[in-house]
């Protein structure tokens, strides 16, 4: 595999507090509030064709969450969403992964927040498949992570934040030095919960069951596909699922912008095929990104 150029070594453009600038430019102080502190929101989105998917979306969820921890993001849904096609059309891009960011800055060191300003960025580059393609199509295999995905009462779950991400780094690192291609995550009760970046989706005579978000993101592209679901007549179920019930399931897959749609073979003991309802899905995910169905 080649090595990747490192994100800070690239040319472009990156939008910066509300204008764009050298890609090499878009830079922070050491002394940075979220640096220390983790008082960072993000988004994951993609673009399809020029066009970047519930665009709309993804910039309400990034003011939902900067909310969540308490921050004013300065920027309307409407700024964010211009801000986001700007960046596309000054990079020159067609298919595309793109982060936005808000955090804190340096204008106070300290865990108290008080006097910092809520600063935003969007980059955006080219990114093809989040799983190499000729693993992603026999299916990932996935560790059992030992950490757990942390109670509603100690942690802001609903945002998509930058400190709730540590323990999946955490996860995927054990899982990767393990042979994994990545790990399931459980709740802080046991039951499952999922990936380290993406929603767990289970098949078993031909319904789908799904973990209920309620200490984890209700991801944007889990609702998307539970519509697509839907849509086709499938029953979808949001339930507690437990790790004993792993076995009684024929298929498995997990969802996420970044992830799509990624079938999984294999979480520790137990085994799953890639089925027809999973590749069917995967199959309406795709045609509706790049628009060759109606939106969901």
């Amino acid at each position: 595999m080649a090595e990747q150029r490192p994100f800070d070594d690239r040319e472009g453009w990156i939008w910066l507090d509300g204008k764009l600038v050298p890609w090499g430019d878009a830079q922070i102080h050491v002394l940075t509030h979220a640096l220390h502190y983790a008082s960072s929101v993000f988004e994951g989105q993609r673009a399809y064709g020029g066009e970047i998917f519930k665009l709309n979306e993804h910039s309400e969820r990034l003011h939902k969450s900067a909310q969540l921890l308490g921050m004013e993001i300065p920027y309307s849904v409407e700024q964010l969403n211009a801000a986001c096609n700007d960046v596309i059309k000054a990079n020159n891009l067609v298919d595309a992964y793109m982060r936005p960011v808000a955090w804190r800055g340096s204008e106070q060191m300290g865990v108290t927040a008080r006097g910092t300003q809520c600063h935003v960025a969007i980059a955006a580059w080219d990114w093809g498949k989040y799983f190499p393609a000729e693993i992603a199509a026999k299916g990932l295999r996935l560790d059992i992570s030992k950490w757990r995905r942390p109670a509603p009462y100690t942690a802001p779950v609903h945002s998509k934040a930058s400190g709730l991400y540590m323990i999946c780094t955490l996860a995927r690192q054990q899982a990767e030095a393990r042979g994994y291609d990545d790990a399931i995550m459980f709740d802080w009760r046991g039951q499952v919960a999922e990936a380290t970046g993406a929603n767990a989706f289970f098949v078993r005579d031909g319904a789908i069951h799904t973990p209920t978000p309620d200490c984890f993101l209700d991801g944007i592209t889990r609702r998307t596909v539970m519509d697509l679901a839907r849509n086709r007549g499938i029953e979808v179920t949001e339930r507690a699922i437990w790790p004993e019930e792993l076995e009684s399931f024929e298929q498995m897959f997990i969802t996420g912008s970044a992830a799509e749609v990624t079938f999984i073979r294999e979480v520790g003991p137990w085994n799953f095929e890639v089925g027809d309802l999973s590749r069917q899905l995967a199959k309406d995910y795709d045609d509706l990104v790049n628009g060759r169905i109606p939106n969901a």
